[in-house]
Formats: structure tokens, C-alpha cells, sequence
């Protein structure tokens, strides 16, 4: 089939062609440092291609805004926070592809929107109360580590977790912005095998209908870094709670 014909195989109508382009947007926002939004690029797409086909559509583009992440903000990368959380997160992500068959779609998703409810419950109690010792602690690295790994391979949804862990960790906005784009470029080349070649939800033709959403990653993204530049670290936290909680509640009723 030749590159149009691929394209024409899939019949998507305008409709369907806009909102995609609005979840790629979206997604180089969200790569650029307006966290929380992962949530509706997930729905948007899961919404026009289905559950599980839209996670290896999603993929290749989340690898891509990576890219572009890690380049602009690499300097400002804590790798004592990746070592932290890397290693359970590829755990997660095993667990994640074992299970990822058998899981139901309905128990995950609502399993998820009370995790990360729970943890931005937690988060406000921490503001709050000042509490610093529990982000400190090595059990619960682990604890955000394997369940970001667990949820981004089942669902891309390991923003919400990434999200809390940063916060909790009280990293400025470009150290939190920089440290989760090499994580996240890391842990996501890692999933690619296991979405070819496992699950095979990325294929020469999804990879055909990547290319032509990259230009709107790029667009969307160097908006992103525009709108974070205007953006105090305080407001910048509070931003993320409030969005990531959002972002829990709509998981819970979607």
C-alpha cells in the first residue's frame, strides 16, 4: 500500500482528523510542561481508535515530544530522581504487559481515578501540613515507581503519578519539567518493543499516521514552553494539582 492508501485506510472522518490534532497539540503541551492534560489526550484518542489500539498510536508520538523535551530542558535534568524511580518503573512496565491482556478496562480506569485522587488528597495534606519526610523515603519511590510504570504501559496515564511525585519531591518547574522528560523518553523506548512485537499496537501503518501528526507535536510543544515561560513556580504547583486532580475525576466517570 503506498503512504495515502494507509492514510485512506483508516476512514477517518474530518471530525476524527480534529480531534486527533487536538490530542497531538495537546500532547506537545503537555511534553513542553503544562502537566495534568494527559488524561484527555488519552480519552480523545481512545474515544476515536479504541482502548488499547490508540496506546501504540500514541506512543510514537509520546517518544517524539520526549525528544523534544529532553533537548530543550536536559540541563536542568535531576538524575538522582530518575535512578530513584527508574528501576520499579520498568518492573511496572513488565507486570503492565503481562497483565495488560486480561486486565479489565472498566476495574483499571477506576482503579486509576482513585489512586490518583488519593494521592492529590495526600499531596494537599503534605502542602499543608509542611510535611517533607515521606517523599524522602526509598518505600515510596518504589511505591510511585511501579505504579508509573504499571500505568503507562496499560494506558499512557503514568502523567497523574509522575505528576505527584515531582510535587511531592518539591522540585522547581524546569528541574520537574527536565527530570520527567528523560524519564519518560527512557521508559517509553523501553515499551516500544513490547507494543510491536507483543502486543503489536505499533505497525508500519500507525507509524504512517504518526508522521503526519509530528508537525502539531512540534507546533504544540514550543507553544507549551511559551505558556510555562509566563508561569511563577507557586502557581506552577498549584497548576498541576489542580489539573491532575481533574484529570483523576474525569478517569473516574469517563
Amino acid at each position: 500500500m503506498t503512504y495515502l492508501e494507509i492514510l485512506q485506510s483508516y476512514n477517518l472522518s474530518f471530525l476524527q482528523w480534529a480531534a486527533i490534532g487536538l490530542a497531538v497539540f495537546l500532547l506537545g503541551l503537555s511534553k513542553a510542561g503544562i502537566k495534568g492534560i494527559g488524561i484527555i489526550i488519552v480519552v480523545i484518542l481512545a474515544f476515536v481508535f479504541g482502548e488499547k489500539t490508540s496506546t501504540g498510536i500514541l506512543l510514537p508520538m509520546l517518544i517524539c515530544a520526549d525528544i523534544l523535551a529532553v533537548i530543550y530542558y536536559n540541563q536542568h535534568a535531576q538524575w538522582k530522581y530518575i535512578f530513584k524511580l527508574l528501576p520499579m518503573m520498568v518492573v511496572g512496565v513488565l507486570v503492565g504487559v503481562w497483565m495488560g491482556n486480561d486486565i479489565s478496562e472498566a476495574i483499571f480506569k477506576r482503579l486509576m481515578a482513585i489512586i490518583i485522587i488519593g494521592l492529590v488528597i495526600l499531596m494537599f495534606i503534605s502542602e499543608s501540613r509542611k510535611l517533607t519526610a515521606v517523599p524522602k523515603s526509598r518505600f515510596f519511590s518504589w511505591i510511585m515507581g511501579f505504579l508509573a510504570g504499571f500505568t503507562t504501559m496499560i494506558g499512557n496515564l503514568a502523567g497523574p503519578v509522575s505528576n505527584i511525585y515531582f510535587l511531592a519531591t518539591r522540585l522547581p518547574k524546569n528541574e520537574f519539567i527536565g527530570t520527567a522528560a528523560w524519564l519518560f523518553f527512557i521508559v517509553n523506548v523501553f515499551k516500544l518493543p513490547f507494543h510491536f512485537f507483543v502486543w503489536k499496537t505499533v505497525s508500519v501503518e500507525t507509524l504512517v499516521l504518526n508522521s503526519v501528526m509530528i508537525p502539531v507535536v512540534v507546533l504544540g510543544f514550543f507553544v507549551g514552553v511559551a505558556i510555562v515561560k509566563l508561569i511563577s513556580n507557586l502557581n506552577y504547583r498549584r497548576f498541576i494539582l489542580i489539573v491532575t486532580a481533574i484529570g483523576g475525576v474525569i478517569l473516574l466517570f469517563r
